[in-house]
């Protein structure tokens, strides 16, 4: 067995204090290594970086360490049990990596814990110490480790399978708030960290709902015999990574449902869509995964064209399961759906990249995103739910409604429980056709490995949904709700950001006016045609402009004033809005459960 030690002997430093014991090291000297980047999170992140004061004894005598590449390490060779000790700077505010100060503490496996070569299948303990300072006396601890001498929430012993599940549950320490509930049989608790205000009970109804959905989707009985949701409450946040029986979860405190709150307001929506995101990957990812990742290699980059699939058929589902279990209604289910065709449609790039190969490039491309992205790639999640819609829609129009989008990853998890195989390059193809009875492969490939605009227009108005398309009203409008006032006939093409003494440019439409006059991201508008500027100035400006307008903009470049002449452009018909028809089709009653 390995045994794992991990504290801090000063939380305000923001270090952890890591050991490890290994009883029968490598008599040739033991091989040590930690990953450089986390499932789920498809980009290199070099956690080794962090790790500092890194050293080895035997028999309380130091041992000679050799470093061989960024993130691995060799120990000299001993004879006897081995011990590595070793700090880790944590200051990653995110659910990727590890976050320690005097209010909390919170880490992934990954990103903490050496892997043992050769010994990586072995069962490990990791004894999970409470900071001896004085301000974290009254710290509890939240992880989906198995217990092994440690009560609930309290620190102590905890045990895992291996290595690999090891990494595959975060730990957060601190002064939280536990809220514990059942679904269909299964002990879940949702872990609040930061300050907030909330009402506990609801949201405790409204995730059980919504994990009851999911469970009962698949089949019972559900994967995991617990789960948690560990949420880390901020002013300004969101975003998830999901675990084998748990989820990190960063969120805006605001998105919580207030005591006396009885609607699902536009944040609350938001937040429940994002925890439904996470735990329908404990099916889609976590055991039904690309093949490439069984098992994962956490030292390179693994490249895989099927993420589109599992967060594409994730993000279609997440806010599908809201409306499902009647914790929406259908227009707001449309619209979410619509924002998510909006957000694809202003995209340039969904013209240069296929949704393929945004899976494929996820590591170069996706997960570092510069200005220019949205004129150079289109999003595997945006893309992929819409995909998924495509998909889900087309099988219920050729079935009269018998076949759907649930039967396909149905069959995907019956596989999974029988013969755990992983998911190859056209295999869910193949299967679509399978289930629709017919040859689907070109209307899939057109989907998935093309760049053209999707066919989820027709396929939405077949299923008796009104489709509007329309330009957007103001700067803020992200589709899904009709217009407020007039619609502006012109666009300036570019997405804009109030700041200190003017309005930035963040990024600019490729062809479009601010780019054809010359504007790039990062200028500083400060005034139009003579007169100082502010957001709300351009707006109203756009408002009352006609296309062939030209307006003399000047604007800094790092700390020069230039001049450009801007001619607008017509606003382009991007922005999408769904509504119900009067007389709903039965496709559509069934697709949406009306």
């Amino acid at each position: 067995m390995i045994r794992y030690q991990i504290t801090s002997l000063d939380p305000a430093s923001h270090y952890f204090d890591v050991s490890i014991r290994v009883d029968d090291p490598d008599p040739a000297g033991q091989a040590l290594r930690l990953p450089n980047w986390i499932p789920g999170s498809y980009m290199i992140r070099d956690f080794a970086r962090n790790l500092l004061d890194l050293g080895a004894s035997c028999a309380d005598q130091p041992l000679a360490i050799d470093q061989t590449d960024k993130s691995n390490w060799r120990v000299a060779a001993c004879s006897g049990a081995l011990t590595i000790a070793y700090k880790v700077y944590a200051k990653d505010l995110s659910v990727r990596a590890a976050h320690l100060d005097h209010t909390h503490g919170y880490y992934n496996g990954s990103s903490v814990f050496l892997e043992v070569l050769g010994q990586s299948e072995q069962a490990c303990e990791v004894l999970i110490e409470k900071p001896p300072a004085e301000y974290c006396g009254s710290w509890q601890l939240a992880t989906s480790l198995g217990r092994k001498q440690a009560g609930p929430c309290d620190f102590g012993l905890y045990q895992a399978l291996d290595y690999d599940d090891l990494i595959d549950h975060p730990v957060e320490m601190g002064d939280f708030t536990r809220i514990p509930f059942e679904a269909c049989g299964v002990p879940h608790e949702i872990i609040l960290s930061g300050r907030f205000e909330c009402d506990q009970q609801r949201l405790a109804a409204d995730l059980k709902t919504i994990c009851e959905h999911h469970i009962r989707f698949f089949g019972e009985p559900a994967p995991m015999d617990y789960y948690q949701f560990q949420v880390m409450l901020v002013g300004e946040g969101y975003g998830g990574l999901e675990h084998r029986a748990s989820t990190s979860l960063v969120a805006n405190r605001d998105s919580l449902p207030k005591p006396g709150q009885d609607r699902v307001d536009d944040d609350y929506r938001d937040f429940l869509g994002l925890c439904s995101h996470e735990y329908f990957h404990t099916w889609n990812v976590k055991r039904i995964k690309p093949e490439v990742y069984r098992p994962y290699d956490l030292q390179q980059e693994v490249y895989t064209d099927l993420l589109w699939a599992f967060e594409g058929i994730t993000s279609y589902y997440d806010d599908l399961a809201l409306r499902r279990c009647g914790l929406i209604d259908a227009q707001s289910y449309l619209e979410l759906l619509a924002q998510t065709m909006t957000r694809v449609q202003r995209g340039r790039g969904r013209g240069r990249q296929s949704a393929a190969e945004s899976s494929f490039n996820a590591w170069t491309k996706f997960y570092k995103q510069d200005e220019n992205a949205a004129n150079a790639i289109v999003s595997y999640y945006a893309k992929g739910c819409l995909i998924a819609a495509c998909i889900d829609l087309k099988l219920r129009e050729l079935s009269a409604g018998q076949k759907s989008l649930d039967d396909v990853m149905r069959q995907l998890w019956q596989d999974y429980l029988e013969l755990k195989p992983g998911v190859e390059a056209g295999s869910i193809q193949r299967l679509v056709s399978e289930i629709a009875g017919q040859d689907l492969n070109d209307f899939l490939d057109d989907l998935i490995y093309g760049t053209g605009d999707l066919p989820l227009t027709g396929l939405l108005e077949a299923a008796g949904v009104e489709v509007i398309q329309r330009a957007a009203s103001n700067l803020q409008d992200k589709g899904g709700k009709d217009a407020t006032g007039e619609l502006p006939r012109v666009d300036f093409g570019a997405m804009l950001k109030a700041e200190e003494g003017g309005v930035a440019i963040q990024r600019v439409a490729e062809g479009g006016s601010a780019q054809s006059a010359g504007l790039a991201a990062g200028d500083l508008l400060v005034a139009i045609d003579g007169l100082r500027l502010d957001l709300g100035k351009i707006e109203n400006k756009l408002q009352r402009a006609e296309a062939g307008d030209v307006w003399e903009v000047h604007a800094f470049r790092r700390d020069e004033l230039y001049q450009f002449e801007v001619e607008l452009q017509p606003a382009a018909a991007d922005t999408f809005v769904l509504k119900v028809t009067e007389q709903p089709s039965a496709q559509l009653r069934s697709w949406l459960k009306l």
